[in-house]
């Protein structure tokens, strides 16, 4: 089976406050986007890579990415588009034009930046083992409570039955294309193949796939990343 991970990353990351797009933000000298697309391919499933880029920062992209095609598999850098699911669209349409052998389609953030490998390798086995769309989950620590608009508690959910949900999130190809044609809206790619009416089966994520966001994130990552082979 044909594996692609579409890597959308043409957001600006004004909360990180380095004033680049946030996949260009480097931790221990290495940019977001490297890190990512280094662990996509060290998981041994992916071939192929299409990055949607900030339409001004296309060349930057590829030139930092562009090292990484000899040793792992091809990277493409595209464009992207004004919001998230523009990007994952635009870089799905290419993919599955480009790349006519795609069977299995990855979503991964560039800001999970160190997202283990064995992660990426579940949610593409299980897509493999005949499941339409897969995400990595963690269990929610916390309490959580659900509050009305004037912020008065209404409800406090059963944490046990809540996940919070990481990158690569992983489906059909036909299944995600579907998604993306519908016209419908959702927070993510997982959400928009729900309101399809797809199951979406879940794996373990990890600790160490952590969102870099903000610059608390970022501080984090340094302490905890920087020196490690990856």
């Amino acid at each position: 089976m044909g594996v692609v991970a579409l890597v959308p990353a043409a957001g600006r990351g004004e909360r990180l406050g380095y004033g680049m797009p946030k996949a260009l933000v480097p931790v221990g000298g290495v940019p977001l986007l490297v890190r990512a697309v280094r662990g996509l391919f060290e998981s041994g499933r992916v071939g192929h890579v299409v990055i949607a880029a900030p339409p001004a920062d296309v060349d930057a992209v590829h030139t930092v990415t562009a090292p990484l095609a000899p040793a792992f598999g091809a990277v493409r850098v595209l464009a992207g588009g004004a919001e998230r699911s523009d990007s994952v669209r635009i870089a799905l349409a290419h993919a599955l034009r480009e790349i006519p052998d795609t069977t299995v389609v990855l979503v991964h953030d560039a800001a999970r930046a160190f997202t283990p490998p064995h992660v990426v390798k579940a949610v593409v086995d299980a897509v493999e083992a005949g499941h339409e769309a897969v995400v990595p989950v963690l269990p929610v620590a916390d309490t959580v409570k659900e509050v009305d608009d004037a912020g008065v508690v209404t409800s406090t959910p059963d944490r046990a039955r809540l996940r919070v949900v990481q990158t690569p999130q992983g489906f059909a190809a036909g299944t995600l294309r579907r998604a993306h044609e519908s016209g419908l809206h959702a927070t993510d790619d997982a959400g928009l193949v729900e309101r399809l009416g797809v199951r979406v089966v879940t794996v373990p994520g990890h600790q160490d796939a952590m969102k870099i966001t903000t610059p608390f994130d970022l501080a984090v990552a340094e302490a905890l990343f920087v020196g490690e082979a990856r």
